[in-house]
């Protein structure tokens, strides 16, 4: 069986528009678009899930005659999260219509301060990149702070290092009773 090529677009569409949808700044456009996520998903899985066919448990039918039954299952799932995240949105919305009469999620001063520090972190990054020291190879940002939580050796450092560890040699091996296998 050949699947109909307007499903197909008709998929496409669906989640297209919901990815647009929830990329808005607005709790209802959210919400939209995440129920048109779920249709497209829903859409997909009865795409996918073949020739219609008898059904698994009937008696004297071949496997061939069969419909698979794991892309229901999935549609029934991914109904009921599509179901329990709505829900909880529309409870988000209320609640945000509740305190300030609108849903619309505005920036407030950590938004701010992150987006600035994102533009300031891009052109230190600029900066730094010139920078070349071939002796220190250290990936951590803690090196030379105070509070350094790491400690980074070099080969130079390893040479008043003792190496105390015991070691197992075969004669301090206990006798494990018969195989030395």
């Amino acid at each position: 069986m050949t699947v109909s090529t307007v499903l197909i677009v008709v998929m496409g569409v669906l989640f297209a528009c919901g990815v647009y949808a929830m990329l808005e700044r607005s709790l209802t456009r959210v919400l939209i678009g995440f129920l048109l996520l779920g249709n497209a998903a829903n859409l997909l899985l009865l795409i996918v899930i073949g020739e219609p066919g008898v059904a698994p448990f009937f008696g004297s039918a071949s496997p061939d005659e069969m419909s698979d039954p794991l892309p229901q299952a999935l549609s029934l799932t991914a109904i009921v999260i599509t179901f329990a995240v709505s829900a909880f949105l529309l409870a988000l919305i209320y609640r945000s219509w509740q305190l300030g009469q609108a849903d619309t999620v505005e920036d407030d001063e950590a938004d701010r301060a992150v987006r600035e520090r994102t533009a300031d972190v891009d052109e230190t990054m600029d900066e730094e990149t010139g920078i070349e020291d071939e002796d220190d190879d250290a990936t951590t940002d803690f090196v030379g702070l105070a509070s350094t939580p790491l400690t980074v050796l070099r080969s130079s450092d390893y040479a008043g290092l003792r190496d105390d560890a015991p070691t197992d040699t075969p004669a301090d091996r206990p006798d494990r009773g018969g195989d030395d296998g």
